[in-house]
């Protein structure tokens, strides 16, 4: 009876150890189990540019949103390329006409990127 679960239980094991090594190689172990000291450097907001808690009205640059916007323009573009470019010769002279739709309105999404100075850092 023990040999039908042994697979299993196997199995499990293989996954709690690949978990512990996978997380005491990231560090996350020491997390885990609170050996860490806190640092204010690593702590500090790094995605958003300023102080996450401080006044919600506060003024902020709109170029974040910009290029949000620009990463999720070409991050479409490439998720939609590949399967196309597999599948072109089935589909033929339509689906190339509708890729290319797909593309003059990435392009003029990438266009106004460009003209509202996303591209542009200081």
């Amino acid at each position: 009876m023990l040999e039908l679960y042994l697979p299993i239980l196997m199995f499990l094991g293989v996954g709690v150890a690949v978990g512990i090594v996978s997380l005491g190689a990231s560090g996350g172990l020491g997390r885990l189990l609170k050996v860490y000291r806190d640092d204010p450097e690593k702590t500090a907001p790094y995605e958003c540019g300023f102080e996450a808690f401080e006044d919600a009205r506060m003024k902020f640059d709109v170029r974040y949103y910009l290029v949000a916007i620009l990463f999720i323009l070409f991050d479409l573009e490439i998720a939609f390329f590949f399967p196309w470019a597999v599948v072109l010769d089935e589909i033929g002279m339509q689906g190339f006409v509708a890729m290319m739709i797909f593309l003059a309105i990435l392009v003029v999404g990438f266009i106004y990127e460009w003209k509202k100075g996303a591209l542009e850092w200081e």
